[in-house]
C-alpha cells in the first residue's frame, strides 16, 4: 500500500448562498487556498474527484458546470460520486493507489437552502415502500432518537450536553453557521420541534463546499512539515428499510472501525452526526475512549452543507494532526437515513 496524506484542505459554510445552484463562484477560491496552501498549480494535481447531488442542485449532470471553476486548459482527470465528498476522497486515495496519480484534489458542494432538504432528501428512500410517503429526514431522526430514549440508551439531557459542548467549541471556529453555547437547563426548556428533537439537536441547513488534497509519499513531504497520513480508510453500509435495521445502532459505523484495525490511540474525533443523538450512537458503535476529544470544530450541529459535511471532518481532523494538536485523529463521514452508510478515516502524524 501506498502511504497517503491529506496535505490542503479549503471549505466555505454559510446560511443561504447567493449564487448559483453548483456553488460553482464558491469553488474557485477554495481551489486557489488549496494551491496557495501546496504551493502547486493546476497542472500538479493527479486527479479530480467531486462529490454533489442532481436532486439538490435541480438539475441533470449538475456537477458538469462546477467543473468550470477548474478551468478548460489543460485538461484534467476527473470522476464524480452522488455523494458527499468524504466518498470522492476515498475515490481519489483508491486512484492514488494504483499507481497512476501521486496526486489528487477532491471537492464537493451544496446549496441546500434552494429547497426544503428534509423534503428533498425523501427521495433518497426506498421508491416503492417510503418515499411515497414522504417521511422527512428530521422526523426519522426523531423516530430513532425516541427509540433510543425508550431503551434507555440516552435522554435528552445527553442530547443537550452534546449540542451544548458543540455549539460552544464552534465559537472558536470561523466557518461555524450555528455557534454559543447556553446551558443544558436552557436547552432543554426550549420547545419541540420534533419530539424529542428541538431545533438545536438537528444540523442547520448549510450552503457550502469544500476542497481536500491528497498526494503520496515523498509529493506528502513536499508541502508538509507534517502530513496527515492516512493509516485507515474504510467504508460499509446498513441496509436501505428502516424496519430491518436497529436504528439504536451503526453497524456500518462500527464494521468500517473495525476493517482499519481498531481506534486505539485516537485523541481527536470530528464525528460527522447530523443529529444530537447520532454523535452518541456513534461514540459507542466507534467504541472511543472517555478522554477522546469530540468535534472541537463543532462538528455538524455547528453546520452541515450536504454533500461536503463529512469531507469537512475530514479536514478539520486533518488540521489537528498538522498544528501537533493531536498525534492521531479520527474523522467519519454518514450517508442516508439514520446513520444508513459510514466512512471511517484514521489520520496520524507519523508512519
Amino acid at each position: 500500500m501506498r502511504d497517503v496524506a491529506v496535505v490542503g484542505f479549503a471549505q466555505r459554510q454559510m446560511q443561504d448562498y447567493d449564487g448559483s445552484p453548483t456553488c460553482a463562484e464558491l469553488l474557485v477560491p477554495i481551489f486557489a487556498e488549496c494551491y496557495e496552501q501546496t504551493g502547486w498549480t493546476k497542472r500538479d494535481i493527479g486527479f479530480w474527484c467531486s462529490g454533489s447531488s442532481d436532486y439538490l442542485a435541480g438539475r441533470s449532470f449538475s456537477f458538469v458546470s462546477a467543473i468550470d471553476a477548474i478551468g478548460v486548459l489543460p485538461p484534467v482527470n476527473e470522476s464524480h460520486v452522488e455523494m458527499d465528498a468524504a466518498w470522492a476522497l476515498y475515490e481519489a486515495w483508491l486512484k492514488i493507489q494504483t499507481g497512476e496519480v501521486d496526486t489528487a484534489l477532491v471537492f464537493g458542494f451544496g446549496k441546500a437552502s434552494a429547497g426544503v432538504l428534509r423534503r428533498t432528501l425523501s427521495l433518497q428512500l426506498d421508491p416503492y415502500t417510503l418515499t411515497p410517503l414522504w417521511p422527512d429526514t428530521v422526523s426519522i431522526a426523531a423516530l430513532q432518537a425516541r427509540l433510543g430514549i425508550d431503551a434507555g440508551l440516552w435522554d435528552e439531557a445527553a442530547m443537550a450536553e452534546v449540542v451544548n459542548r458543540s455549539l460552544t467549541d464552534a465559537e472558536k471556529n470561523e466557518y461555524a453557521v450555528r455557534a454559543g453555547g447556553s446551558s443544558v437547563e436552557d436547552l432543554l426548556a426550549r420547545p419541540m420541534f420534533a419530539d424529542p428533537l428541538r431545533k438545536h439537536d438537528a444540523a442547520p441547513v448549510t450552503d457550502g463546499a469544500a476542497a481536500i488534497v491528497l498526494a503520496a509519499g515523498d509529493k506528502a513531504r513536499e508541502v508538509r512539515e507534517r502530513p496527515a497520513w492516512i493509516t485507515g480508510l474504510a467504508h460499509y453500509t446498513d441496509g436501505l428499510q428502516l424496519g430491518t435495521r436497529d436504528l439504536t445502532r451503526s453497524e456500518s459505523a462500527s464494521r468500517a472501525a473495525t476493517a482499519v484495525g481498531g481506534l486505539d490511540g485516537v485523541e481527536i474525533a470530528e464525528l460527522h452526526a447530523p443529529f444530537s443523538h447520532q454523535e452518541l450512537i456513534l461514540r459507542r458503535e466507534l467504541g472511543l475512549a472517555d478522554d477522546v476529544r469530540l468535534n472541537p470544530s463543532g462538528g455538524a450541529l455547528a453546520g452541515n452543507p450536504m454533500f461536503t459535511g463529512g469531507a469537512i471532518r475530514i479536514g478539520e481532523a486533518a488540521r489537528r494532526v498538522w498544528d501537533g494538536t493531536a498525534e492521531k485523529a479520527l474523522a467519519t463521514a454518514t450517508s442516508g437515513p439514520a446513520l444508513q452508510q459510514n466512512l471511517v478515516c484514521v489520520m496520524e502524524g507519523a508512519l
